[in-house]
Formats: structure tokens, C-alpha cells, sequence
């Protein structure tokens, strides 16, 4: 790899330039690797808490494989959907599809699905360190198993030290199909999809038996070995790198573990100034590292908590152990699972909010101005006679022809070409109170933001249709991080708020809360060209039409392969 050291001394300077990205060019290109991951999709019954259901199962896991890679690797996943009933898409949480946002694996945002029986290959690069998430982006279906992690290491030193790396997702569990929930959601009267039954801590859970009614009585199993309690066996003395992510359909949590402090060192991808929590609050589609040191009495075992916060908590706790090697793996600690903080105080949920700043060495500030501010109400709204959430009034529904193809294609019919609003009546708008919003309406049309430009994202929430009731929404933009400029309780002031912005030191992300009665302001630079959806990760109220579409550079994206084709006015075309 080397260059010749008497060509070097001879070479002009502009060719010694050259030579040397050549070298690093080289390097770096022997360096990168391509990892190649084929997976079935298929369902079985499975019992993660206990009680047997049919899931959706990559190779025969739920959650499935972790896919593990080093920044700049490319990724290769043959995906095959034995499915005999249901179509399949799954987007790469986290990643920004550079080059490729044909493979965001966003049914009617980027691709058609994947039809049963056929086989689609998805190929990006993983351009950045950290902890990412996969999961189905087609229906309500990421809640019936189908979704795992991504962990790409760094080529450089991090910001922190630890002896062992693992990793944890935490999700909630509905007992009741994704058909049975979408069929209530649909319907008039509407049928919510209730709490879930169970919180499972990496794919492991643990129902009451007792209360389940169920015509078949062997449904439900405590003793089978598929529901026993998820162990994470540690060394006494070492410190542990815990990647933690969320893919609940529903619940916000708090994550503990017993009697040890977590010092979180990385966001969504991002390392932060660091700071220490004993409980960890995370949203669907968020993830984080946390250092934890096995620095407790060596002789017993101790909890691993999740619980539900900002709902009212009637699911039990997920329960894990923490295992301090050699006891036994399976030895129950001999203490209660520690308390979870009151599910209705929002006060430490958004302090954790505010706490997480990017790290002194890692600060990538945003522009200090923006080219455009969309203000985005999250309101629930009827609209004839079904209950829908919306944006600004306007309720989220996907069209059969997905907007990358139709924009690249010049589709014109396929959307409504009419963009949704911008803003609001923030002036007159109580969002303390039950609105009627008479106005609202559904729609499929979509932002289309200048490339290049700087974009401001206010999301503003307000009170549901029930009274005295504003939920929290954890927000997710494909293709992109953003900077969280700031939170804020009551209702958004343009003139006021923004002066109180961080500008210095603000961590980039790619999923944010907005906390109850309350506004998240988000900045990002449109200048990945691509269709790409932002919208709220929670399953039902995506479902429901809680979402938007950004259109950005459409004109630079390059040939589509004809994979992501065949349905809609794409026909043919697969």
C-alpha cells in the first residue's frame, strides 16, 4: 500500500497530494467491509410472556438478530417474507440512507412492500458509530416481533471507557393481533387498543397466567422456558456499556437497575455530556448507552425494572436480573423490585430532557438562523365519524403509490399535490381544552422544503379529545438528525421562545418527546435528497394518521431500482 519513498521524493508537490488520497482513499475502502445477512420472515407461536400468540420472527427470533458492523461498512440484508397473509417492510431506524433512501424500508414513503413469498434486498452503507434499531414499517406490524438492533463501532477512540459491551430493547406486549387492533381503530364507535398485558425486557416477559381468559386453556404457561426472565450476567468490578432501545407500540418507561447508578454517554448515535440517572426514561424508537459498574455486594442478584410512565400504570413491571457472576443465573434477588417513579409527574421526565447536551469534544452547532419554521399542532379529531390524530387539523394517510417513485417519476395524480399547513391559529387555539375541530379533514399531500436549506420543526401538543388528557409523543424523522433546540411547557410563543434556544451545545438526535401540554422545537438541514417520513413512533397513533412527509432534493436522487416498485401506478414496473 505504500508509496515508493524515491517516486515521493521526485513527485511535485500537487502529485504528493494526490498520491496521499489515493493511499487514504485505498485504505479506508480496505478497511470498510461488506456484511451479507439473510433473513426469513415468518410467523410462529411463540410465548415471550408466557402466553402463546402467533409472531412475526426473523430466522426464528423475536427480537431478531443484531446486526453489528463498523462505521463506513455496507450493509446487505436479503430479505425473504414467508408470510402467506401479509405484505412487509422494514426501515433501518437511525440510519440516513445517504445515496440510498430508496432502502429507508418506508412502505408508501420509499418502496412498495414486500409481497409474500417475494425476496428484496436492501443495501446501505453505515456511515456512522453507535446504537441504532430495525423494525417493520409496514401497518401496525413492528408490534407483533418484527425488530432488533444495530450496532456500529467506531473506528476511533470514544469519549468513555468500559471493559464489556451488551445490549437490552425493551417493548410492550399486546396479546390481541395487530388485525384485531387496526380493525377496533378503524371502526365506528372506536375501539381503542388499551393498555398492553405485558413489558418485556429483550424479548422476555412474565403474564399472570392467572388472569388470562382465553378459550384455549393451555395459552398461557409460566413454566415454559421461553418466558423465563432475561438474564445479563456481569463480572464484579467490570463496567458494562448497556445499549438500551425502545420499540414499544404505546408506552413511554423508565429503566433501572437496581441499586446502580447508569451514567448515559450516547443518544441516538451521539455522544453527550455526560450525566447520571438511577432511572432512565426512553421513548419508542429512542436509544442510549449508559455505564453501569458492577460495583454492588458480589453475592446476590439484582432488578432489572421497566415500567410505564406518562400513562396510567396498570401493566406490571418488566422484570430481568442482573446477574453478578457466580451466582446463579436464575437466582432471584432477595429484595422487592424497586419502586418506579409516579407514572403522572412529567417534572423528572422532562429535566432528563433538558439534561442531554452534546459532549464538550463532539458539538456540531446548527445554523444560527433557519430558512423556514413549520409549527406542527398534534391534535385527536373525528372525522367522519371515525376517530383520527392529526397535524395541524390535517390527518396522515399513505398513498397506494409510494412519493419516492411518483416525484421521481413525475406522478402527478398519485398524492394530493395541495401541502398541508404550516402552522396553526396559535393566537386563539386553546390546547388546554377539548376542541371540536370542525375543519379537520384527511390528506396525503406533502412538505416540500428547498434543498440545502435550514428547517425549524415546532411540535406542539394539546389536549385529546378526553378532558384534562395531553399524551406524550415520541417524534421520528427518517433520513436526517436533528438538533433539539429546546422543550417548553404551555403553549409556543413565536416571538419568545426561540430567543431561549440552545444554540451552543444542543445533542442531535433522531427521535424527541413532546411532553404533555407542551412544545419541542427541532432544527435540521434539508440536504439529503430523498421523501422522507416524520411522524410519531407510537404504532396506533401513526396508524391513525399522526405523521408528515418531507420531499427534499428530489431531483438529485439517483436511477430507483425497480425493487421498490409494482404497486399503485407502479404496476408493472416491479
Amino acid at each position: 500500500m505504500l508509496l515508493d519513498l524515491q517516486l515521493s521524493l521526485r513527485a511535485t508537490p500537487k502529485l504528493l497530494v494526490l498520491c496521499f488520497f489515493f493511499v487514504l482513499a485505498n485504505f479506508f475502502l480496505a478497511e470498510a467491509k461488506v456484511r451479507h445477512y439473510k433473513w426469513e420472515v415468518k410467523y410462529e407461536y411463540k410465548s415471550p410472556d408466557c402466553f402463546k400468540k402467533v409472531v412475526i420472527t426473523i430466522n426464528g427470533r423475536t427480537p431478531g438478530p443484531t446486526i453489528q458492523a463498523q462505521e463506513g461498512d455496507t450493509i446487505i440484508v436479503e430479505v425473504n417474507n414467508s408470510l402467506l397473509t401479509e405484505n412487509l417492510a422494514i426501515h433501518w431506524h437511525g440510519i440516513r440512507q445517504i445515496g440510498t433512501p430508496w432502502f429507508d424500508g418506508t412502505e408508501g414513503v420509499t418502496q412498495c412492500p414486500i409481497l409474500p413469498g417475494d425476496t428484496f434486498v436492501y443495501q446501505f452503507v453505515v456511515d456512522r458509530p453507535g446504537t441504532y434499531l430495525y423494525h417493520s414499517h409496514y401497518g401496525m406490524q413492528r408490534e407483533a416481533g418484527l425488530y432488533g438492533l444495530i450496532r456500529v463501532a467506531s473506528r476511533d477512540p470514544e469519549p468513555f471507557t468500559y471493559d464489556l459491551d451488551r445490549s437490552i430493547i425493551l417493548n410492550d406486549w399486546y396479546h390481541h393481533s395487530t388485525y384485531e387492533q387496526a380493525a377496533g381503530l378503524s371502526s365506528i364507535p372506536f375501539q381503542w387498543v388499551n393498555e398492553p398485558e405485558s413489558l418485556l425486557i429483550h424479548g422476555k416477559g412474565r403474564f399472570n397466567c392467572s388472569a388470562s381468559i382465553s378459550s384455549n386453556p393451555g395459552s398461557c404457561n409460566t413454566s415454559s422456558p421461553q418466558c423465563s426472565p432475561f438474564v445479563q450476567t456481569v463480572i464484579p468490578g467490570k463496567t458494562y456499556r448497556l445499549r438500551i432501545g425502545s420499540l414499544t407500540a404505546l408506552s413511554a418507561l423508565s429503566f433501572q437497575i437496581e441499586g446502580h447508578n447508569m451514567t448515559v454517554v450516547e443518544a441516538d448515535g451521539h455522544y453527550v455530556d455526560t450525566f447520571v440517572v438511577q432511572n432512565l426514561f426512553i421513548y419508542s424508537g429512542e436509544t442510549y448507552s449508559v455505564l453501569v459498574k458492577a460495583d454492588q455486594d458480589p453475592s446476590r442478584n439484582y432488578w432489572i425494572t421497566s415500567n410505564v410512565v406518562s400513562r396510567n400504570r396498570t401493566t406490571p413491571p418488566g422484570l430481568a436480573i442482573f446477574n453478578y457472576y457466580p451466582n446463579h443465573p436464575r437466582r432471584l434477588p432477595p429484595t422487592s423490585p424497586p419502586p418506579p417513579p409516579a407514572w403522572d409527574n412529567a417534572e423528572p421526565r422532562i429535566a432528563q430532557s433538558l439534561a442531554i447536551k452534546s459532549h464538550k469534544s463532539y458539538i456540531n452547532k446548527p445554523p444560527a438562523t433557519s430558512d423556514r419554521v413549520i409549527v406542527l399542532l398534534n391534535t385527536q379529531n373525528t372525522i367522519n365519524g371515525y376517530r383520527r390524530w392529526s397535524v395541524n387539523n390535517v390527518s396522515f394517510s399513505l398513498p397506494h403509490t409510494p412519493y419516492l417513485v411518483a416525484l421521481k417519476q413525475n406522478i402527478t395524480d398519485a398524492f394530493d399535490q395541495t401541502p398541508p399547513p404550516e402552522n396553526y391559529d396559535f393566537v386563539h387555539y386553546d390546547i388546554f381544552n377539548v376542541s371540536k375541530n370542525t375543519n379537520a379533514t384527511s390528506s396525503n399531500g406533502i412538505y416540500r422544503l428547498k434543498f440545502n436549506t435550514t428547517v425549524d420543526v415546532v411540535l406542539q401538543n394539546a389536549n385529546t379529545m378526553n378532558k384534562n388528557n395531553s399524551e406524550t409523543h415520541p417524534w421520528h424523522l427518517h433520513g436526517h438528525d436533528f438538533w433539539v433546540l429546546g422543550y417548553g411547557k404551555g403553549k409556543f410563543d413565536m416571538n419568545k421562545d426561540p430567543k431561549s434556544y440552545n444554540l451552543m451545545n444542543p445533542i442531535m438526535k433522531n427521535t424527541v418527546p413532546v411532553h404533555p401540554f407542551g412544545w419541542t422545537a427541532l432544527r435540521f438541514k434539508a440536504n439529503n435528497p430523498g421523501v422522507w417520513a416524520f411522524h410519531c413512533h407510537i404504532e396506533s397513533h401513526f396508524y391513525m394518521g399522526m405523521g408528515v412527509v418531507f420531499e427534499e432534493g428530489i431531483e438529485r436522487v439517483g436511477k430507483l431500482p425497480l425493487s421498490i416498485m409494482g404497486c399503485g401506478k407502479t404496476k408493472g414496473l416491479h
